[in-house]
């Protein structure tokens, strides 16, 4: 990704457009009008567009149909990983086609280019690729002369020539790498008008804010909310481009314009002249708690859970040791997701004597609530007002986690929505 460094280029841009704005023919005509509105402005432009809604899981499900390689075909019990990423990447493929193929039927000039065309070049880990480099000459070379590029998102190419998929949400990843490229900014489209200091659907008083530091967005992307990926974020962070979430439902007026100030900016911490103590209250049920009673009270006991985890590809995140009622012995307790869980018991559990610990409970009826923001770094009182209005509302943590930016609590999950209400009203998000 060449050229991030260097200052952005305000004459191009990157658009994204998602599953649900692509979803039938009608939507891909609205989504060109917006395209074309921009075209308008002078614009150098590409598109980065995600499959149609619910067409990749209907072609996953066609893998998963297809069944696994034959006993023996393969090292090891290789998987297809490979050909599964040709069939899941068609998907984006066929939005590609469609979009320029409207785009044309407006007078338009726009080519549709394929992950290899470009090359978004990434590593060769099927399945959950990683982007290595997109050169961006050859494509900001057709922007610049004129022509509108429709880019499939969440594919790649491995140096070696094969197609690569890079997870679920990689589209937003694909913008922000090809708008890293080309030293342009990035506008999202999806369907939310914006980042939200909470879940509208649970707190109806939440409010749309008007720019978000990286910082903030990728604590709440990875914590819950899911307008952006996680990895999105990151790479939008490191490269320093700046990235607008906006809604893909709105029209060009009469005149062919769009709204102006729509949406939430993402930018660098210094380009929001107001810092507010809490930006966000987010809320994930993809928690369970694994607790190890009676574990052996030797200094590098939890050192050894957690380097089995490691192994395992196991993500853990909050960390609380007890002393349990066993002389010389303590109970740990951590979090991990739900599909994790068990993977994660499993593994305990055939390591019991080998660890040491009398009893493993898991519990996936939890939740994590977390407040951001980056005005926590200089304010007291933050911790203390949350954990007063849980108290009002009776509610009780089981684990912390906290950042220079973020405080998380574990909390049973039927509490959940409440606890969100109540932190929300307390740090005042609700009169932004």
């Amino acid at each position: 990704m060449t050229g991030a460094s260097q200052e952005t280029d305000r004459s191009r841009l990157v658009m994204k457009f998602g599953g649900t704005s692509m979803a039938d023919l009608e939507r891909i005509r609205r989504a060109a009008r917006i395209v074309a509105a921009e075209a308008a402005k002078d614009k150098k432009v590409a598109v980065v567009v995600s499959a149609m809604a619910g067409k990749t899981n209907e072609l996953v499900a066609w893998t998963d149909g297809a069944g696994a390689p034959a006993a023996g075909l393969y090292p090891q019990g290789a998987m297809s990983d490979d050909e599964y990423d040709v069939v899941v990447a068609s998907g984006e493929q066929v939005t590609s086609g469609l979009l320029a193929l409207t785009l044309r039927n407006m007078g338009l000039k726009a080519r549709s280019w394929m992950g290899w065309q470009i090359p978004i070049i990434t590593d060769d880990a099927h399945g959950r690729a990683r982007i290595e480099d997109v050169p961006g000459e050859v494509l900001g070379a057709a922007m610049d002369a004129g022509e509108i590029a429709i880019i499939p998102g969440f594919q790649g190419v491995t140096r070696g020539g094969r197609i690569t998929t890079l997870g679920r949400g990689g589209s937003d990843t694909s913008a922000v790498a090809v708008a890293a490229a080309l030293n342009a900014p990035c506008d999202i489209y999806t369907d939310v008008d914006g980042v939200y200091t909470t879940d509208p659907r649970i707190e109806s008083r939440a409010r749309r804010l008007a720019r978000v530091s990286y910082e903030e967005m990728l604590e709440m992307a990875s914590l819950g909310a899911k307008v952006l990926q996680t990895r999105s974020v990151e790479l939008a962070m490191h490269k320093r481009v700046p990235v607008r979430v906006l809604s893909s439902f709105i029209e060009p007026d009469e005149n062919g314009k769009l709204p102006e100030d729509a949406g939430t900016l993402i930018c660098d911490e210094d380009e929001i002249v107001e810092k507010r103590i809490v930006s966000g209250v987010t809320m994930s049920r993809d928690e369970a708690r694994i607790t190890l009673l009676g574990l052996s009270d030797r200094t590098d006991a939890p050192a050894d859970v957690f380097t089995r985890l490691a192994e395992a590809n196991v993500n853990v995140d909050m960390i609380v040791q007890s002393q349990a009622r066993t002389e010389g012995a303590v109970n740990l307790t951590f979090t991990t997701g739900r599909r994790d869980a068990a993977r994660a018991s499993e593994l305990m559990q055939s390591l019991k004597s080998e660890i040491g610990f009398e009893e493993i409970r898991v519990d996936d009826d939890v939740a994590k609530v977390s407040v951001i923001g980056v005005g926590m770094r200089s304010h007291a009182g933050v911790a203390q007002m949350m954990f007063r209005a849980l108290a009002d509302k009776g509610i009780k943590f089981q684990a912390i986690s906290t950042s220079e930016i973020k405080i998380s609590v574990l909390i049973e999950s039927a509490y959940a929505e409440l606890a969100v209400r109540a932190l929300h009203a307390a740090y005042g998000l609700d009169t932004l």
